[in-house]
């Protein structure tokens, strides 16, 4: 039998997935380990949606999107990103994942590195592995309020770094860079000369915080930008997000758009249209319910004593649980689903940075979410 490609080897597995997946085989299992939004989709979006499957709008479109969503995105960027492009430089995708993908296809070659935050999102490490590149992890610590270290990031530059990615809103922190921190992340990559691929897919989601597209501080047309429609209109089996790319990028855009897609399935695009440019009231919602979640959470794990990290966006919480996962957080998880039936986030999962931690998301009721509280060990 012939045998898979070699580096296919290196790909590491998703230990949030590895936690769904034993999950659904059980019964009466809290889930706060997968970020799923528990809001259900608008009624105008889902009417959208329909009637394209009724009127058999079920053809090819342009590879980069139809028209009337990368018009609609257009519009978007400039009124709530201070980001102005044209419609070419907007690519409609298989969600933020693919996105992210896309990009790195494009700006790296095997046995490139690139920059990715510990803890990080699973599959910056997942997608750099399946393109025979190396990730290296740059670190999200206490001591530094969970913001990237720009000395550290001086010192792990080499002459194959092509690419830094920024996570801001944080999955799984919760993080917030500021314009200042942006800012300086920017004069980096300049001085480096490096690309910057922005992971946005949270930006709806911040308390306190303004959100701050690092594209719109960019000067030189180094930043290419992944947002998603997946968490903010709790649309994740939808699959539908986009890649912001510099100027001048769109017969490479379209080449490799064609060579892995083709294009996003017109129904969920024309869903997307209606979701952009509709009625924000239930993200408005939504955004409250989470706030309250997490209000209501950190309330809890003060009175019983367990450290965690207060986020200003997202909707997750990164809680300390070291005192009981006895330097193994994932078998931890496991052993803690099996027995107490609550679904967690490993954070090892995230990163080596992340060991002793669990993400759990709160896009839960309250009761589900605070009763998975409560049944965490306390110190």
């Amino acid at each position: 039998m012939p045998s898979l490609a070699p580096h296919i080897a290196a790909v590491p597995e998703s230990g949030i997935r590895r936690i769904y997946e034993i999950a659904v085989e059980l019964d009466g299992v809290i889930s706060l380990g997968v970020g799923e939004p528990d809001r259900a989709v608008a009624p105008h979006i889902l009417a959208a949606g329909a009637k394209a499957w009724i009127d058999d709008r079920t053809r090819y479109t342009a590879n980069g999107g139809i028209l009337p969503l990368r018009e609609a995105l257009v519009e978007k960027l400039a009124r709530e990103n201070d980001i102005v492009v044209d419609t070419e430089q907007i690519w409609v995708t298989v969600g933020a994942t693919q996105a992210l993908h896309q990009a790195m296809r494009i700006l790296l070659a095997a046995g490139d590195e690139i920059l990715i935050p510990d803890p990080g999102y699973t599959t910056f490490t997942m997608s750099a592995r399946m393109l025979q590149v190396e990730p290296v992890p740059y670190s999200l610590r206490s001591d530094s309020g969970f913001a990237p270290d720009i000395e550290e990031l001086d010192r792990l530059v080499t002459d194959r770094t092509r690419v830094i990615i920024v996570n801001s809103p944080s999955n799984p922190l919760g993080t917030v860079l500021d314009e200042s921190q942006l800012r300086a992340l920017l004069e980096f990559a300049k001085r480096h000369d490096l690309w910057v691929l922005s992971d946005e897919v949270y930006e709806y989601f911040t308390y306190g915080e303004s959100h701050v597209s690092i594209a719109s501080l960019d000067t030189d047309d180094r930043v290419f930008s992944v947002f998603s429609l997946s968490k903010t209109y709790a649309m994740t089996g939808a699959r539908v997000g986009y890649l912001v790319t510099p100027p001048g990028m769109a017969s490479v855009m379209r080449n490799v758009q064609e060579a892995s897609i083709s294009c996003v399935a017109q129904p969920d695009q024309l869903a997307a249209v209606a979701a952009i440019t509709g009625d924000h009231q239930h993200v408005s919602d939504s955004r409250e319910h989470y706030r309250e979640n997490l209000a209501a959470a950190c309330a809890l794990l003060d009175e019983r004593g367990i450290r965690y990290l207060t986020p200003n966006g997202a909707f997750y919480l990164w809680v300390d649980v070291s005192h009981a996962s006895g330097g193994d957080v994932a078998g931890w998880a496991e052993r803690f689903l099996l027995h107490e039936r609550v679904a967690v986030a490993p954070g090892s999962a995230f990163g080596r940075s992340g060991e002793g931690w669990i993400r759990l998301c709160v896009a839960a009721t309250k009761d589900d979410l605070l009763e998975g509280v409560r049944r965490l060990p306390a110190p």
